[in-house]
């Protein structure tokens, strides 16, 4: 297994968290509202204050960017953006699918507030599965000390995917389009309610690829260099390149890529889309493709 500069502590302080919130989730909490739908517990605070307080304990020169409201230090050169309960509504709810997330951002000397750093270190922690993801820049994406890699899928009509849908707005989102047309067109789109999963499973190759519309740089900060350390790619809905600060993303094993943002196009810009194959063409076109190997 490799060493870790940054994300050996902080895998401590995921599984900790982790710990935490398995507490809170066997006994059940309350749920409160931070806005007109977005679900809050008690146990995304606590998770929270605990991260803060081990991470200024093990990186006191880091800045802190937490979901909960914690803003610490964000002009220094290390920055952690924390998720301490990605999937609340699941969590409120008992359904089983949430994570801890902490994403370790460098910031070189002299950059804008609005311009990214690097992404240099990585943790999503599945207290349920006990499932550890890691990543740190040039040293690979691991789970539970196996090192992963994105799928070979080759097809969006072979993939599984992942979407979500925001809490705010729903009513406003294209993305139940997105949706229809990528469930008709592969073998199924999968909603878990949880970004950092989803991220984290398109690098490991339990997905083959990952769209949403309105996230946060908590959300998507350790699933970024998870996807890119296992060999996949993360972009805009356009190929453009991918910024914490982005409201969009589209995630791959990079084979699938050309064919979603292609679609996505099309469906942007309002253009006819191809027909929907049927059972056959799908079959027809992969004996064509095995056969041209």
């Amino acid at each position: 297994m490799v060493r870790f500069e940054f994300a050996e502590v902080a895998m401590g302080i995921a599984r900790e968290a982790g710990a935490l919130l398995k507490e809170y989730y066997e006994h059940g909490v309350a749920m409160e509202y931070k806005g007109d739908v977005d679900l809050v517990t008690a146990a995304d605070r606590a998770s929270e204050a605990l991260i803060v307080k081990r991470l200024e304990a093990a990186f006191p020169d880091h800045g802190v960017y937490g979901e909960e409201g914690t803003r610490d230090g964000l002009d220094r050169e290390f920055r952690w953006y924390v998720d301490p309960l990605d999937g609340t509504t699941n969590f409120a709810h008992g359904f089983p699918a949430f994570c801890v997330l902490l994403g370790l951002e460098r910031r070189r000397a002299g950059l804008a507030p609005d311009e990214d750093g690097e992404m240099v270190a990585a943790i999503t922690y599945d207290a349920l599965r006990d499932e550890m993801f890691v990543a740190e820049r040039g040293r690979g994406a691991w789970l539970n000390g196996h090192r992963i890699h994105v799928s070979k899928t080759e097809t969006l009509q072979e993939s599984l995917t992942a979407t979500g849908f925001p809490s705010q707005k729903r009513h406003e989102n294209p993305n139940v389009h997105f949706y229809q047309e990528i469930t008709l067109r592969s073998h199924g789109v999968r909603r878990a309610g949880s970004a950092g999963l989803d991220l984290a499973y398109v690098a490991c190759g339990r997905l083959d690829g990952y769209w949403e519309f309105k996230l946060n740089p908590w959300d998507t900060s350790a699933g970024y260099l998870l996807v890119e350390e296992a060999g996949g790619t993360l972009t805009h809905f356009d190929g453009g390149k991918f910024t914490l600060d982005s409201r969009e993303v589209l995630a791959t094993n990079g084979l699938i890529q050309g064919e979603m943002l292609h679609l996505f196009a099309d469906m942007f810009a309002g253009r006819n889309l191809e027909p929907i194959p049927t059972p056959a063409e799908f079959a027809a076109r992969r004996k064509a493709r095995e056969a041209s190997k």
